[in-house]
């Protein structure tokens, strides 16, 4: 299988370096300048736009001046009204008001203090003294023995000791599979600012028909379940959590196509996307409650502009077509994309590769990030082989974050493409940034000349692809690539 994945990577390389007519240094040096990058951030991460939450009329704006730019560049419209990809949303409010959360042991009955605990999955519940199951889960193998037929009906509640590869949405979604009547996840690593998020369903039954996963950090609720028996006759909860406020409204995902100039080859895709949404308006202590999000993500979704406006200058036109998309709602859980991939405008099994750009303009990242781009998945294809040689075109390191460039890559809209089996990587300068979802992400802190540099790499790589008769490929031989590998399988309909 290794000699296998290297050749391919080889065979890749190789076509890529044969291709001919592609876009000099110079040329998207003059098309990827750090000004028009600027402008675009400027008026994106503006206080006009009140943080592009989604849904509302700041993200409207942001969507209208995406598409016009798509146009200025002469791109095809690809949506389903124009440039435009409608989805009708519910917007999920959580109401914290007369949540109530009552343990009773034979000891006592102990109550949770309402500023210890926060709803991870919203939904509406009344309990009167259920009965629970409390399962010690170290990790993921250990959720996977319980038994539907213990569990449903009951409060099923996973201890403290429950380790950071469960707390998170595979943890939370496998409990729910389970069907109890709810999960309560005990943990002294939350905290309020983690809980009680929005949440957004679009075009698909309402979140609040899940099962509610109420996270609890009360430090008396921890040391009575600490006491008592798991499963004990004598232990039961008595729970209510108000039903959520849902608001209908409607979301948009913004995309253009470059028409590729093969006759054979223009009907498969590379894509650039971006996500194009914020956090909105809060209210914050210091004052500023709009969440301009220029880094996460208008450095993004203007780099897709950009990168866009110089491809379609070249001529003649690589062979392959070329999407660029921005995506609405990933700050509340990828929906945009995992909307596209659901109701995709261009088939899936003839989209090759997926270039995401996110945090692409704080060079004051994880301790300096300055002439370096980071691929998340970094050994999970040979897409990054295309990238590491833009690179080295352009002057940018291309580099793999030991620590955080598998975790992170779950993080971004890449995760909704790889789980429909595109190849697809996200590249950003620092996954952690000063101002990181703080209303001090504002434009005028960004490195826009280090901007313009990533900028023109992906726009190389992202050329080579779309010019070569070769595709990119998931690695065999690395575990994480299994399920992406058999989703591209099932995509092309093969078992």
């Amino acid at each position: 299988m290794m000699k296998l994945r290297v050749a391919g990577g080889v065979a890749l390389l190789a076509t890529l370096a044969a291709a001919q007519t592609e876009p000099t240094i110079e040329q998207l040096s003059n098309r990827l300048a750090p000004n028009d990058l600027k402008a675009d951030v400027s008026f994106l991460a503006s206080d006009l736009l009140q943080g592009r939450g989604t849904p509302s009329s700041g993200l409207d704006i942001a969507a209208e001046y995406i598409a016009a730019q798509f146009r200025r560049a002469g791109l095809e419209p690809a949506g389903d009204d124009g440039y435009f990809q409608t989805a009708l949303c519910e917007k999920i409010i959580p109401i914290t008001e007369g949540t109530e959360f009552t343990l009773e042991t034979a000891h006592g009955t102990v109550r949770a203090q309402p500023k210890s605990m926060g709803q991870v999955r919203l939904g509406a519940i009344d309990l009167s003294h259920s009965p629970i199951l409390k399962v010690l889960v170290p990790d993921i193998a250990a959720l996977k023995a319980l038994r539907s037929e213990d569990v449903q009906g009951r409060v099923l509640v996973m201890d403290r000791s429950v380790s950071k590869s469960v707390i998170g949405t595979a943890g939370y979604e496998l409990a729910a599979s389970l069907r109890p009547a709810l999960v309560v996840v005990l943990n002294t690593r939350f905290n309020m600012a983690a809980m009680n998020k929005e949440e957004l369903t679009c075009n698909t039954s309402s979140s609040t028909s899940g099962v509610p996963i109420l996270a609890v950090w009360d430090s008396s609720i921890l040391s009575a379940f600490d006491a008592g028996n798991p499963g004990s006759k004598d232990v039961s909860l008595t729970v209510h959590i108000p039903g959520p406020k849902v608001m209908p409204g409607k979301a948009r995902n913004v995309l253009g196509v470059l028409r590729g100039s093969d006759p054979a080859l223009r009907n498969t895709y590379a894509l650039v996307t971006a996500h194009y949404d914020h956090l909105g308006v809060r209210m914050t202590e210091q004052g500023d409650s709009i969440y301009n999000g220029a880094n996460d993500d208008a450095s993004g979704a203007a780099s897709v502009i950009e990168i866009a406006n110089a491809l379609a200058a070249q001529s003649p036109r690589p062979k392959r077509s070329i999407v660029f998309m921005t995506f609405f709602g990933e700050e509340l859980g990828l929906v945009g994309s995992r909307y596209y991939t659901a109701h995709p405008m261009l088939p899936l099994a003839q989209t090759l590769a997926d270039f995401n750009l996110e945090n692409l303009g704080r060079t004051d990242a994880d301790g300096g990030s300055r002439g370096m781009v980071d691929v998340t998945g970094y050994d999970f294809s040979t897409l990054t082989d295309v990238i590491g040689k833009a690179g080295e075109a352009t002057g940018l390191r291309v580099v793999k974050d030991e620590k955080l460039n598998t975790p992170f890559y779950e993080r971004s809209d890449n995760q909704s493409l790889a789980d429909a089996g595109v190849v697809a990587h996200t590249l950003s300068i620092g996954f952690e940034f000063p101002d990181y979802h703080k209303p001090g992400d504002e434009w005028q802190r960004l490195d826009y000349d280090n901007m313009a540099k990533v900028a023109r790499t992906v726009a190389l790589a992202v050329w080579r692809v779309a010019n070569s008769t070769e595709t990119p490929e998931w690695k065999g031989d690395v575990p994480d690539t299994e399920r992406y590998i058999k989703a591209r399988q099932i995509g092309l309909g093969k078992k």
